[in-house]
């Protein structure tokens, strides 16, 4: 079937839409930040609220379930409340939330206030993403995208780096206190600027003639679905997975899978589906959620073990581990107006994904190739290499996506879109800490398995470093004791880094397949009055 021109009529509002654009950005830049900022801050979060760690990672957990229920479901929402209402009430209510969770008294509170806060922050990425879809023609929604890609992808890029420098300079408490003045002026720029474009209005109008039919088996199967889901991410690990002996995790698996089956089958059959995943039938939509899925997997799998690999083996601080991955953005920045204009000059975004995925490949089998000895400087052109190729993919995905997806499925599929982006940094953490802990245990035992007395190497550096310590201590039997522990550490050390090298080789492998899902989708060029037939 022909759908009609997928950009509408610019929005009633007589406003610029590129300062349409510079406000609505803002407030998607505040909650991707808040899904990394409070990384670091999470033992001083729990030493200042007198927790364990282990019970201080539930403010990273229960923000992004909240978050995850609510990504879905804002298509619905929006068509119900308006996306100019629905918009404006996210922003006041992630900004409350924000600054109560600065002021929380203990981790219960704390914990509270995330929930509250990622149940709100999650109708701003979609919100946002489709104001400036509907803001901008075709023609000039690639640039309209790298505006939005500057928020999803430089906002986890910096957010590490600024919670350090917030923790060790003031508090904890600024890490969500800094949100109160953003997010206010950022309620002010969009209630002067966003207006509803018409055919939001005319299906607001339409849904008002219609009994209501709340979706309430939909919406409950949803949140057993990503509760579930963020809880295993974020525990699984901790628990020990499926050997888990409580069988905490096979209850969640199941809950899971079961719920996932349940809810799909479910809304395909609702008349009025809270999630709706009919959006998923058309093969760009469908490709590009597996491409920035994985993509972003790849990101956060390696903003992770960066940060591990300094702090761990080089001895850095996390201001300094920070510092390290920062310049990354800066290229990044200066990358998404060029990839903004070569889509709107007409240049197929499939061949810049590609590109994007293929300059991401070559950052992170760069990563994969190092050693212990190198300097910082060797650190940060492969980490630009990685953040530079997602750059590049960036804005082409979001245009291939919703090139070809019928208006009146748009909001759903900016849901399930902005949904796979950050499950895909999720799965990316949980995946990577799990897979560094298992390589790690293979390379310490495969490092052991000539370290016997009939090695002339170990012997000899076993000898030397028991002349050193007997220097210093009159023991020779304490010597031994050190020289072994000091080839012990020595192993250990060596295996970790291997262990994180083979992360960065596994995300390579992960990239350069996607270059492949890239090459497979339909012709995606964004020219001027374009109609595209569905398939």
């Amino acid at each position: 079937m022909t759908v009609a021109a997928l950009s509408p009529a610019r929005p009633t509002a007589a406003a610029n839409p590129w300062l349409v654009a510079a406000v609505v950005v803002v407030p998607t830049f505040m909650e991707v930040l808040d899904t990394t900022i409070a990384v670091v801050a999470l033992r001083y979060i729990a030493g200042g609220l007198s927790a364990t760690v282990d019970d201080g990672e539930w403010v990273l957990t229960s923000y992004l379930a909240a978050n995850a229920i609510i990504l879905p479901i804002t298509g619905w929402l929006s068509a119900h409340l308006g996306r100019r209402n629905y918009f404006l009430l996210s922003i006041a209510v992630f900004t409350l939330a924000s600054g109560l969770c600065g002021m929380a008294s203990s981790l219960t509170q704390l914990i509270l206030f995330r929930v509250i806060q990622g149940l709100a922050g999650g109708g701003l990425q979609p919100s946002s993403q489709a104001v400036l879809l509907d803001a901008f023609p075709v023609e000039k929604q690639g640039m309209a995208m790298t505006l939005f890609g500057f928020a999803a992808l430089i906002a986890p890029v910096v957010g590490p780096t600024l919670g350090g420098w917030l923790t060790d300079t003031y508090s904890w408490r600024w890490v969500f206190l800094i949100n109160l003045p953003v997010g206010l002026l950022a309620f002010i720029g969009c209630y002067a600027l966003l207006r509803d474009p018409a055919y939001l209005t005319a299906q607001r109008i339409e849904l008002k003639t219609r009994p209501f039919h709340f979706d309430s088996i939909g919406l409950s199967l949803l949140v057993i679905v990503m509760v579930s889901w963020e809880v295993m991410l974020s525990k699984g690990q901790e628990w020990d997975w499926l050997g888990d002996p409580f069988w905490r995790v096979q209850a969640l698996a199941i809950l899971f899978i079961v719920g996932l089956i349940a809810l799909v089958l479910w809304e395909l059959r609702h008349r009025n589906p809270v999630v709706n995943f009919r959006p998923l039938r058309e093969r760009n939509f469908a490709g590009c959620c597996i491409i920035i899925f994985c993509a972003y997997l790849a990101l956060y799998g390696a903003s992770t073990s960066l940060p591990g690999l300094l702090q761990s083996l080089f001895g850095y601080d996390a201001l300094r581990a920070g510092l390290v991955m920062s310049p990354a953005g800066i290229f990044a920045v200066l990358a998404m107006p060029v990839i903004g204009r070569s889509l709107g000059r007409g240049t197929d975004a499939r061949w810049l994904m590609a590109v994007g995925l293929l300059v991401m490949t070559a950052g992170d089998y760069w990563m994969s190739q190092l050693n212990l000895d190198v300097s910082p400087g060797q650190l940060i052109w492969p980490r630009v290499l990685v953040v530079l190729g997602l750059s590049v993919c960036f804005a082409p995905a979001n245009v291939a996506a919703y090139l070809y997806t019928p208006l009146e499925l748009r909001g759903a599929a900016v849901g399930l879109f902005s949904l796979l982006r950050n499950e895909g940094g999720s799965v990316g953490t949980s995946l990577t800490q799990t897979f560094h802990e298992r390589r790690e245990q293979f390379h310490g035992l495969r490092l052991g398995e000539y370290l016997d007395p009939f090695n002339a190497a170990a012997n000899s550096f076993i000898a030397h470093a028991e002349a050193f310590f007997s220097q210093h201590i009159a023991d020779p039997v304490a010597a031994r004791q050190l020289g072994l522990q000091e080839l012990e550490n020595l192993r250990q050390q060596q295996a970790s880094s291997l262990a994180y090298f083979d992360c960065f080789w596994m995300f390579a492998v992960l990239t350069l397949v996607l270059v492949f899902v890239a090459l497979c989708l339909k012709r995606s060029v964004a020219e001027k009055g374009a109609h595209h037939v569905v398939e």
